[in-house]
């Protein structure tokens, strides 16, 4: 009877010492697995706003940890990012931890930043240094060899699902499908430009095709443009698809955001007087070598994005446009300005109503060095 007793009450201690220590965050024991080099390679999905039960049943389901509750453990209660991973089956939580939250970020897979103005073709500056373009950052984002099998997707697969593939099988919203296939743009991949928006993209299926990650991509981002006022909240007088194009060249000829919304009325009035735009980023656009001192093959060649010589807006944007672009372009200040120039490296800009200002705008450009071409 006493044995019974004494039995029963050491159980009791054991169930409430094990409460208590789940109740203080005390580490309670669990299955774990003690080899750090594992067993074989897995991508895991870990969905956004996880909590850390979700990630430890996710990688207790793909073997990649032995119990929900070791990878608990491991954490420490720190936070915890979602996105794919490359991990290893058969790992040590400590281990699984260590790899999901290293700072190099070398376990994360289909995670991509894309900056603002930047275009879907990878572009060589004046300074010799190439800028990776998104085809190449998605590229980039995708690779990844799993048990000595390589995948991902390569610009030139991107490159050819942008120029071929139907619009509706990438995600082109309603309000920008007849642009894309028109016969300025037909067969070129860059009949996508600028319907990727620029951030921070963290859900990257390595394992899907070309045409899904462009889908993907493409849909939500109208969703962002339009989160930004592009349907019902512009000002501009032209289509979402006009201004979206306007707020890319903004993107890329004002330095400064408190600029952005002079720069759009300076488009919008000139393509109100059908005055050619004579933009340097959109003869850039198609440019060998990207140079904002403008001159030579890039001022004269008669691409349709080069607003030297054609009238009107480019058929496509140029680049990866803002939230503050476009709200710049949706709400562009008043004023009668029809030019304007940069003047140093700092981006400081000069507006003109008339030629003859913007002349002696453009002569401290020169004094500064920052142009040399008619100078």
């Amino acid at each position: 009877m006493i044995a019974v007793v004494l039995v029963a009450f050491l159980a009791m201690l054991g169930a409430v010492g094990y409460g208590a220590m789940r109740f203080f965050g005390g580490a309670v024991s669990a299955p774990d697995y003690s080899g750090a080099s594992g067993v074989a390679d897995v991508i895991v999905e870990i969905p956004p706003n996880s909590a850390l039960s979700d990630f430890g049943n996710i990688l207790t389901e793909r073997d990649v940890v032995k119990s929900t509750q070791a990878f608990i453990n491991a954490t420490g209660g720190r936070t915890m990012e979602g996105g794919y991973y490359k991990l290893r089956t058969q790992i040590s939580a400590s281990t699984a931890v260590s790899m999901m939250t290293d700072s190099t970020r070398v376990h994360r897979v289909g995670l991509m930043n894309v900056p603002e103005g930047l275009q879907l073709e990878s572009k060589k500056g004046i300074d010799g240094k190439t800028t990776p373009g998104i085809f190449q950052m998605i590229a980039d984002a995708t690779e990844v060899e799993i048990n000595g099998a390589h995948r991902g997707v390569t610009v030139k697969e991107l490159q050819k699902v942008a120029a071929t593939a139907k619009p509706s099988e990438l995600g082109v919203p309603d309000w920008a499908r007849k642009y894309v296939t028109a016969s300025e743009v037909r067969g070129d991949f860059r009949r996508l430009e600028g319907l990727i928006a620029p951030g921070t993209w963290e859900y990257i299926n390595p394992e899907h095709s070309a045409t899904q990650i462009l889908s993907d991509l493409i849909t939500e981002s109208a969703a962002r443009f339009e989160k930004w006022g592009l349907l019902n909240d512009n000002g501009s007088g032209l289509t979402p698809y006009e201004t979206l194009v306007t707020a890319s060249i903004v993107e890329r000829e004002a330095k400064n955001p408190e600029d952005f919304p002079k720069v759009a009325r300076v488009i919008l009035n000139r393509l109100a007087k059908d005055q050619r735009l004579e933009m340097d980023s959109t003869s850039n656009y198609k440019a060998k070598v990207t140079n904002i001192d403008v001159h030579g093959d890039a001022y004269s060649d008669e691409n349709p994005w080069n607003t030297y010589q054609i009238f009107g807006l480019p058929p496509t944007p140029i680049g990866a446009v803002g939230e503050r672009a476009l709200e710049a372009t949706e709400h562009p200040t008043k004023g009668k300005w029809l030019y304007f120039v940069s003047i140093d490296q700092d981006g400081t800009t000069l507006f003109a109503d008339d030629y003859e200002e913007h002349k002696r705008n453009r002569q401290k450009a020169c004094d500064t060095g920052l142009l040399s071409t008619g100078c």
